[in-house]
């Protein structure tokens, strides 16, 4: 990578202000050509380094132009930031290949070095279920090594929450360590269902979203992570079956079943159905206290030396952040 090249030289993602100029590298993470009002195309892209996403447009462009950029590669582009509907996206009026020598992991946000402990506590702990069926049919997945390859690899999002890779790791271990301390409180509620709950909840991830380019994949796009994740837990649970010669409780798998469509808790969110056990409950309560204090916390560190009380207004989260006494 030539000396222009690198991060360091160049405006980060998270750091880029309405009006700036500039003419640096990106990783590629999406490009699609689109056609406006008058019928002439335009590029529409995703653009990306370690510290976030950005969309990119160009106007007026051929078909062609494009076709030797492929998704994941580097590109160098010359524009100028602005603010569109609350956000900042960049004009481009310049895009072009960045060279052979880029290099795409620098761009890439970096796995945290909690990850591998995570995984290892979260292992613990599934494998330490009392409920024999559920800490066999979790031991079938953590043998799983490519499986549990890609777990400790992929996001948990794109842009909202644990966007890095190990990411999915790290949210999925906080949400039982947390419901490990809060499970004396609840007595009545089954500790190994919602300890399963919160590993399966987004396994599907794995298979929806793509570490490389932080897009989603063909059948993340087609199916979802929850679906996927359906698609895992009986392809698991039949290889348990078969392991210990035991069958599966069916009201057990409806149940595991049951946790993973009802996670976002609401339709609106994006749940097949709302949560319609405690442990169900829980496991939302779960997801969404991580997932949002991640964000909230993530948001709050973008900008540590603003003098002013609050955020600026973040159009996803529809408000404005208090910083507080930090």
């Amino acid at each position: 990578m030539s000396e222009d090249q690198t991060p360091e030289a160049r405006t980060s993602v998270d750091a880029l202000r309405d009006g700036e100029t500039i003419d640096q590298p990106f990783l590629l993470a999406e490009k699609s050509l689109r056609t406006n009002r008058n019928g002439q195309l335009y590029l529409l892209a995703q653009l990306r380094d370690r510290t976030g996403q950005i969309s990119a447009l160009m106007w007026n462009v051929a078909e062609s132009d494009f076709d030797h950029l492929p998704v994941g590669s580097g590109v160098r582009v010359k524009g100028r930031v602005q603010t569109h509907q609350g956000g900042l996206q960049i004009i481009a009026h310049k895009v072009r290949s960045a060279g052979d020598d880029f290099d795409a992991d620098a761009f890439r946000p970096a796995a945290s070095e909690a990850t591998a402990e995570a995984f290892k506590a979260l292992s613990d702990l599934l494998l330490s279920l009392p409920d024999e069926d559920l800490r066999e049919l979790m031991a079938s997945f953590l043998a799983d090594e490519p499986l549990m390859e890609a777990f400790r690899t992929v996001p948990a999002g794109i842009k909202a929450h644990h966007a890095h890779r190990g990411g999915l790791c790290e949210h999925t271990a906080a949400m039982a360590l947390a419901w490990r301390r809060l499970a004396d409180l609840y007595p009545e509620v089954d500790s190994s269902t919602v300890l399963a709950g919160c590993f399966l909840h987004d396994l599907g991830k794995t298979g929806e979203l793509d570490p490389e380019t932080f897009t989603y994949t063909t059948p993340g796009q087609l199916l979802g992570h929850m679906q996927i994740a359906c698609d895992l837990l009986a392809e698991k649970i039949a290889l348990t079956v078969d392991r210990t010669g035991r069958p599966f409780p069916e009201a057990k798998r409806w149940h595991l079943t049951h946790l993973i469509l009802s996670h976002h808790g609401t339709p609106e969110k994006g749940s097949v159905k709302e949560p319609m056990s405690p442990e169900a409950v829980a496991l939302h309560a779960l997801d969404t206290l991580d997932a949002k204090v991640n964000e909230f916390l993530k948001i709050l560190g973008e900008d540590p030396k603003s003098e002013s009380d609050l955020t600026p207004y973040h159009p996803r989260l529809g408000r404005r952040l208090f910083r507080g006494p930090r």
